[in-house]
């Protein structure tokens, strides 16, 4: 289970941790997710349902060292900054998915 999280929020949070500190408030640290653990299988359906296309993929083990888990307790965030993602994984993955069908070759300067 992993904690995914939409660039635009994570932008979002920044700017919320800019215009705190320039207001006055201190320096803090912060987890910034959803709160919320995908699985590489809910991640791969989502996927597999917004492009229409079959993931490939295998089924095995976890690897040595990797955690069961890891997402993010945005508790603090939302207290002190009133920040939430609002952007779930279908969105997350819509907007990655169109923003590679516009941009084939990736990012150019």
């Amino acid at each position: 289970m992993r904690d995914y999280v939409h660039v635009a929020d994570l932008a979002d949070a920044h700017v919320k941790a800019l215009d705190y500190l320039a207001t006055g408030g201190t320096s803090l640290v912060c987890n910034v997710g959803t709160g919320q653990g995908t699985s590489v299988r809910q991640l791969v359906e989502v996927t597999e349902s917004v492009t229409s296309r079959s993931v490939p993929h295998a089924i095995g083990p976890r690897r040595a060292g990797d955690p069961a888990s890891v997402y993010a307790d945005p508790t603090l965030i939302r207290a002190v900054l009133g920040w939430r993602a609002t952007r779930d994984l279908r969105e997350i993955i819509t907007s990655a998915y169109r923003w590679h069908q516009r941009h084939p070759d990736g990012f150019k300067r």
